[in-house]
């Protein structure tokens, strides 16, 4: 294996610290997100949800930004934070279709395997889930 190939590797494994697959979240009955290194960072991307499952081809019609409502639901890019220290990731952000805006985001893996996941406006005014993996 080349030394490139292995620092890349390493960097991608740190880069996801395990996190990496299927996470449901509390919201909406449960809606489940796709967590996979993408470059050094992490992102995550809508996968289902009770909405999608009833109507598959909805798209961002809540977005703040007008030019961006035509976008698909599924399998949109819904955050993207870097790697600070194990278990932990920010310097990102957080998308919510629900209310089509766009938060300062950070995650931290928690000791019982769930993700906390944190969106901000501007400290303190944030909201948190708790994501756990999804079957």
């Amino acid at each position: 294996m080349s030394a490139g190939l292995a620092l890349a590797l390493t960097v991608l494994a740190t880069a996801s610290g395990g996190i990496e697959g299927l996470w449901k979240t509390p919201v909406d009955g449960g809606s489940v997100v796709k967590i996979e290194a993408c470059g050094g960072a992490i992102c995550g991307r809508a996968v289902t949800s009770p909405r999608l499952r009833a109507v598959p081809g909805q798209t961002d019609v809540r977005n703040h930004n007008h030019a961006l409502r035509g976008r698909a639901l599924m399998g949109l890019l819904i955050l993207k934070v870097r790697p600070l220290s194990p278990g932990r990731w920010g310097d990102g952000w957080v998308y919510d279709p629900e209310e089509g805006a766009t938060y300062q985001g950070a995650i931290t893996l928690r000791d019982d395997g769930r993700l906390e996941l944190k969106g901000c406006v501007v400290a303190p005014f944030c909201k948190t889930q708790v994501w756990t993996r999804s079957d």
